[in-house]
């Protein structure tokens, strides 16, 4: 800590702590200063020579975009910054941790977590500048160099852990999606009391057999909706009387319902027990979802003839990879293809095309 008595300086109210025996600083700043007072280490620099990673630019309009939809209602988490010896703390009358952080406007800040944050805000803010008198949390320590501040960045992310999909999901209120998905997991018969609501796969041992986050991505499948789009309550209703009409007519669901079928069972043998036949049968649902009612329940009814077991070579080729059951987006339309085939759907060339390409690689 140093005198500034002779600098121009920044001034953030602050309290004061210790980790590690180093002092650190939580201060709140307002987001109109973030973008001119912390800089960035650019990416042009060599990895061996920065503190962070190199900036996601794909990443910054929709972080901006939750910030300028939700001005009443966003959480933006601290950033946490390293800032040069040219600092003083200011301590207020019987509170000797309490007080006032000056910094020299000569030293430099640098921004070990929250890049990302700090280049929505500055977006957000040009598209709504009254975001600007909005505060958010700083956490300051004093740099120590550059093999410090690496190892700071390194410490910060090694034990960040993201949510799973589905936890995610489930405390979403933003994401239609999400809101749908819990909906047909606490109403829908083939979800209801056989969804994982927390994590993103299902344990070996579980008796659940979807997870939320797959109920979600397929429902959005069934819908044509992307990430953010909007889903009525009329679709809504239709979502949920197809995965009912699908369940009436899918024997092994049915079967373990019935508890004459063990979920461990199921999910061993069937494909039907899992997140891919979901996905598939939810992009075939999207065309069915174009006939009318009577057509519709017609051609779903030949889901009940349609051999499920993992073992059918059908499901060999196409929904696995190297013996195991893969997501990739290749194999979910590889299975579907073969669905609307047994189902007599008409088939578009150029996906059969795709087929053809995908089978002989």
């Amino acid at each position: 800590m140093t005198s500034l008595d002779n600098d121009f300086c920044y001034s953030f109210p602050a309290v004061r702590g210790v980790q590690a025996g180093r002092p650190f600083y939580i201060a709140t700043c307002p987001l109109r200063i973030i973008p001119k007072i912390f800089i960035y280490d650019e990416e042009e620099v060599p990895p061996e020579l920065r503190a962070q990673r190199t900036l996601n630019k794909a990443r910054i309009p929709e972080m901006s975009r939750y910030l300028v939809d939700n001005p009443d209602d966003y959480v933006f988490s601290a950033l946490t910054a390293s800032v040069g010896s040219d600092v003083s703390f200011v301590e207020q009358d019987n509170a000797p941790n309490i007080g006032t952080l000056k910094v020299s406007m000569n030293t430099s800040i640098l921004i070990n977590d929250g890049q990302h944050r700090r280049a929505a805000i500055e977006e957000a803010i040009k598209l709504k500048p009254e975001l600007g008198q909005d505060n958010i949390a700083i956490v300051f320590y004093i740099d120590e160099g550059l093999n410090r501040s690496q190892q700071m960045f390194a410490d910060l992310n090694q034990h960040a852990i993201r949510p799973s999909s589905s936890l995610s999901t489930l405390y979403d209120e933003r994401d239609p999606g999400a809101r749908v998905a819990k909906y047909l997991a606490t109403s829908a018969k083939p979800f209801l009391g056989f969804t994982e609501m927390e994590k993103g796969s299902i344990p070996v041992k579980s008796n659940k057999i979807f997870a939320l986050s797959a109920i979600k991505h397929a429902t959005r499948a069934l819908l044509a909706k992307g990430p953010k789009d909007d889903i009525s309550d009329d679709e809504k209703e239709v979502a949920l009387q197809f995965w009912e009409c699908i369940n009436d007519n899918m024997t092994e669901w049915l079967l373990v319902q019935e508890k004459k079928l063990a979920v461990s069972e199921f999910r061993q043998e069937y494909l039907t027990a899992h997140g891919i036949a979901l996905q598939a049968i939810a992009i075939v649902g999207h065309q069915l979802l174009d006939f009318p009612e009577d057509k519709q329940i017609e051609k779903i009814k030949k889901f009940q003839a349609i051999d499920w077991r993992k073992s059918n070579p059908e499901w060999v080729k196409r929904a696995m990879m190297h013996g195991k059951l893969s997501k990739a987006s290749s194999n979910i339309f590889l299975t579907a293809l073969e669905i609307k085939r047994q189902l007599g759907l008409d088939l578009d060339q150029e996906d059969l095309q795709k087929e053809k390409d995908l089978l002989n690689t």
